[in-house]
Formats: C-alpha cells, structure tokens, sequence
C-alpha cells in the first residue's frame, strides 16, 4: 500500500478511525464523523442569493451526547500531519473545546489548550488519549463541580434520525444545565428568532428530567399555538407523561405541563388555578417569549412565578426587554447564554434581510375631531396619536389596509412563491 496515494477518506477509515477506537472511544455513541458546524452564509446579490461552502468538521469526539471534548481533522499523508491544525482550532473555537487533533495517517499533532507549557506535541497513533483521560483535564481546564456532572454527561433526546443540537443550542444546553447544577434559581437564554429557542428548551427539559433532577416541570406561555405548537412538535417525546392544562384544573397525576398563562390566572382569585397545587409543585419553570409578560413587575406571569418561588425558573426570549419600567435581566440575571441575529447570519442559519421604509403621512401625527367616536360608539381620547400608537392604543382601519396593500404589492413585484415574512418581521413605517 503507497499511503501517499491514499484519499483524506481512506486515511481516515485505515489509520485514524482504528487508532481513536483502539484508545477506547466508542463508534455509536462518542465518535460523530461529519459534524456540519455552520451551514454557510446565505450571500445576495440583487435578486440572486448563494450559499457559501458550509464548515465541517472530520471528526468530533464527546463524552456523552451533546459534550464535546475534541476535534480532529485529516488531510491526505501527501500533507504534513500538522496540515489541518488550523482549521481543526477553527472548529474548536465554535465548539468551545481544548483538545484539537490534525492527522495524515502517520500520527497525530496534538494541540492541547490545558497546556500551558507545551501547547503541541507530535504522538503516535497508538498513543491517542482515552476517553477518560480527556474527560478528567477537561473536567480540570473547566473548573466544573462534582455535582455538575452527572447533568453533562446525561445525553440530549435523540429521536434517531441522526439530528442533534447544533453548536451553539449545545452551548446554551450545557450553560443552563451548568448553571442549575450550581444551584441557580432564575436563568435568561437568549436567542434570535428562527434559532430554535423551543427545541433548545425541551432539551434542557429533557436532561433535567432523564437524570431525575426535575421532576415536574411548567411549560409557560402566551398564545394557544405556541402551547399546541410545543406540545405536537419538539415536546412530543414527552409522550403520555405531558398534557396542556385546561378545563381550569391543574392535574398532578402529569409530570410535564403546559400553560396559558392566561388559562391559570385572571383577576378574581377563583381564576388564579395555579394556587391548586402547592407553591413546591413544579420544580422547573420555563417562559417562553418572557419579554413580553413576566419581565414586568405588575403582570400575571410574575405572579405565578413568585408563587412557584421555589422552582428553577428559565426565561427564553429573542429580544428581552430593558426599560425604566420593564426589566428581563432584572427578574431573570444576566443571560447564561446568548445568540444574536448577527451571528445566526453569520453561520448561515439564518437568512439575511433588508429594511424596507414605508412613509404613510398619518404616522406624523393624527388627532381626532372633538367628540369623534369610534366604531363602538365610544368617545376617542383628544390628544395626537403617532406611530407608536397604531395598532397599540388605536387602530385606523384605512391605515391598516393601506399597509395590508403594500405589503402585498411588494410580495407581488418581487416573486409572492419565493418570500417569507417572519412572524417578528421589521416593517417600519415612518415619514
């Protein structure tokens, strides 16, 4: 056999993969070949877009599932052992771990960020580490806690069509699960519309739950499709031991519940259906879209969280709130993790977007004749309405078919089978 003559997959099938199996990693459940770590950024121009090549990474080693340790890349033996070192620190960078891996079949270059004398070192194929040998620096680079681990080394939900958390959902993943290993109480994840803030959570939820540290956990929020949304997809392996709290009753024979927030509270104390169950009921709450109810002092969702005060309590948002009088970080802490729309366009996650400005005159300003009524008869407050009113305090019928209409007819100049329009779109429309 002329090795020289052999592809970067032969390399990795006759050379690299015997020697990481021989040094203990199993091939079903530690070792991921093809790890796709950004999908490549979608490019336009004009009317055109292109995705850019997306990164992958040869090889990626983990613990247990979802707890990478170690990248390594190969390259044809044509190229030095050291040639795909870059490129495999490129990775690690993404995947937040120590030990980087470059191989051509004829050894490895170990770059070993724990060391801090002696970054890299050439070792032989037979010398690759095991396993635990990785898990006990990494436990060590990372200062992590004894009662830390048994939560990072429960694995995420697989449901065997080969998906798993992309790299940045583990991030937030293991950050929160770090975080209520240590013991703390309220958690804020943050993370860009279209990044998958549910799945993250049920993850989250999952781990919690398989290790038997949460046992009954609320599901909490604002809109019945976002409660029928979570429960038919990413909460579906739940199965028989989720159900949607309805019929104004909270059934404790469930460990896993979902809640309208609406549906468990009111203003009449008969209607506040979450005082049927005792304050230590629940032993994690998770908020979804928690900028728009709970980060408020006075709202309804603060009052069931103050009730289950005992409980860890997770706040998901893509746009948490910080005004004089509303404060996500101020109820939650300061975010455990965050992803931002830059970066979800930056990997290719997300697609990029364009502001399109609309000037409608009446947004300068509109006030109502003396004694205009509206169409219930009721007398409309005297004052000038802007922008920040409509469709908040007042809603102009003819203002809003005239928006309706233009969105339509952009939809129709630029192609209506080709566009979407998120559901946190950013129409401005201003003078």
């Amino acid at each position: 056999m002329d090795k020289k003559k052999l592809s970067e997959a032969d390399i990795i099938s006759k050379f690299i993969m015997p020697a990481i199996e021989g040094a203990g990693w199993d091939q079903m459940t530690q070792i991921r070949q093809e790890v796709q770590i950004r999908d490549g950024k979608v490019v336009v121009r004009g009317q055109v877009g292109a995705r850019q090549t997306a990164r992958r990474a040869d090889i990626v080693l983990e613990y247990s599932p979802g707890q990478p340790l170690a990248v390594i890349e190969a390259k044809a033996n044509k190229y030095s052992m050291s040639k795909g070192i870059q490129q495999a620190l490129e990775y690690a960078g993404f995947l937040e771990v120590p030990f980087v891996f470059s191989s051509n079949g004829d050894g490895f270059v170990f770059h070993d960020k724990t060391n801090l004398i002696q970054r890299e070192t050439a070792i032989a194929l037979s010398a690759f580490p095991s396993p635990e040998q990785l898990w006990q620096k990494y436990i060590a680079y990372r200062g992590l806690k004894k009662q830390q681990l048994p939560l990072l080394t429960q694995g995420y939900h697989d449901d065997g069509s080969g998906k798993a958390p992309r790299y940045y959902q583990n991030h937030a993943i293991n950050k929160s699960l770090e975080a209520i290993a240590l013991n703390k109480s309220r958690l804020l994840l943050v993370m860009a519309t279209g990044t998958g803030k549910t799945y993250t959570a049920f993850q989250i939820i999952w781990r919690l739950w398989k290790a038997g540290i949460k046992k009954r956990i609320l599901f909490l929020a604002d809109r019945n499709i976002l409660v029928d949304q979570t429960r038919n997809n990413d909460f579906q392996p739940f199965g028989e031991a989720m159900t949607k709290i309805g019929g104004r009753t909270i059934d404790p024979a469930f460990e896993i519940h979902l809640g309208l927030y609406q549906a468990m509270t009111g203003t009449e104390e008969s209607q506040k259906i979450f005082k049927q169950v005792s304050k230590d009921f629940f032993d994690l709450i998770v908020v979804d879209e928690c900028h728009r109810g709970s980060a408020s002092e006075n709202s309804a969702w603060r009052e069931i969280l103050s009730y289950f005060d005992s409980a860890t309590q997770l706040g998901l948002t893509a746009t948490p709130k910080e005004t004089k009088d509303v404060s996500s970080s101020e109820y939650f802490g300061d975010p455990v993790y965050t992803y931002s729309l830059k970066q979800g366009i930056e990997d290719g996650f997300l697609a990029p977007y364009k502001v399109v400005r609309i000037d409608i005159d009446i947004d300068e300003g509109w006030t109502p004749v003396d004694g205009q009524r509206d169409k219930h008869g009721k007398i409309i407050e005297q004052r000038v309405y802007n922008q920040k009113d409509f469709d908040r305090k007042l809603v102009i019928d003819e203002r809003t078919d005239l928006v309706a209409q233009t969105v339509t007819n952009y939809l129709k100049r630029t192609g209506p089978m080709s566009k979407t329009m998120p559901k946190e779109c950013a129409w401005h429309w201003s003078t």
